[in-house]
């Protein structure tokens, strides 16, 4: 088939933004132009990819089923020229990183402020996800490398460990642990907890450090994200079990974190498919984000391992 880079680029704006005047203002092209290379592309193609009115374009099954498969395809072509082209100067190109919410919140900004200062031109895309829906990404290869929570399953990925971290509890300032320095986990019999749901990575290591210390506790709601906990904590629904990182720079106003003992701890890899090795920029952001773990600031009183 016969069928430019150019394209694609130019379809692909069009089913974004479902205006041939508008494609061609992102992509330099008069409206003229992209109806032509649209249509171009449909001769080729052999099917209709686009249904026209006077008022908009909506892209047809087809046209849709081909925006679904392009974004990585052209990203991943489009990467490699840049890399070929770039031998000889600073790097460019972008990298898709996944990674789960606690890691997305706190690691990931400082990540991709630094990227944007590396030399040459460095794009980190980054998709914020539940742990499962990270691994997927990465073994579908929609992303080049994920951030993670220890996987229980991963003999096909290799991994990483760039930071080591500790669960801590979170109790409203009146509770009795609160004027503790550290709490031990077998305390935590006969109280009921609000933690991560099973979607977390961090809750299947939460669940075992429980059953590990013979603790008996109730779980009263199981939450998809730490802000919504530290509500229903405030509420006075339960004490909750999180890792470190969950915890803002400042511990919200009327609550308390303290270690929990002895250390239970959980880790954070990077992931990517031992089938795909990376290329020189990715490698270059999975090489960022593994220094930038080590200078994450440790959360007050909480220290890591």
């Amino acid at each position: 088939m016969n069928i430019s880079f150019r394209q694609l680029r130019v379809f692909q704006a069009a089913a974004s933004l479902c205006n041939f005047s508008k494609a061609g203002e992102r992509i330099g092209l008069t409206q003229p132009a992209v109806s032509r290379a649209i249509g171009d592309l449909e001769q080729e193609l052999g099917v209709r990819l686009f249904d026209r009115t006077t008022r908009e374009v909506t892209p047809t099954e087809a046209g849709r089923r081909l925006a679904g498969h392009l974004e990585r395809v052209l990203d991943d072509l489009e990467g490699a020229l840049l890399d070929v082209r770039g031998m000889a100067q600073p790097r460019r190109g972008r990298v898709r990183v996944a990674s789960s919410p606690t890691l997305s919140a706190s690691l990931m900004p400082a990540c991709i402020a630094a990227c944007s200062q590396l030399p040459g031109s460095i794009e980190l895309v980054l998709l914020d996800r539940i742990q499962q829906d990270v691994l997927d990404s990465v073994r579908t290869g929609e992303v080049d490398f994920g951030v993670v929570v220890d996987p229980a399953d991963a003999d096909d990925l290799h991994c990483e460990t760039i930071l080591q971290e500790p669960f801590c509890l979170v109790c409203q300032a009146g509770h009795r642990f609160a004027a503790q320095a550290a709490v031990a986990w077998k305390s935590l019999s006969g109280e009921s907890l609000v933690l991560l749901d099973h979607a977390s990575g961090s809750r299947r290591l939460i669940d075992n450090a429980l059953l590990l210390h013979g603790t008996d506790c109730k779980v009263v709601q199981q939450l998809g994200h730490p802000t919504t906990i530290f509500r229903m904590v405030e509420a006075g629904i339960g004490i909750s079990v999180l890792p470190a990182l969950a915890l803002p720079p400042t511990v919200p106003q009327g609550l308390v974190a303290r270690p929990l003992l002895p250390h239970v701890n959980r880790d954070i890899m990077l992931v990517h498919r031992r089938s795909r090795s990376l290329s020189p920029v990715a490698l270059e952001v999975w090489q960022l984000v593994r220094l930038m773990a080590t200078q994450l600031p440790e959360a007050p009183g909480i220290a890591r391992a």
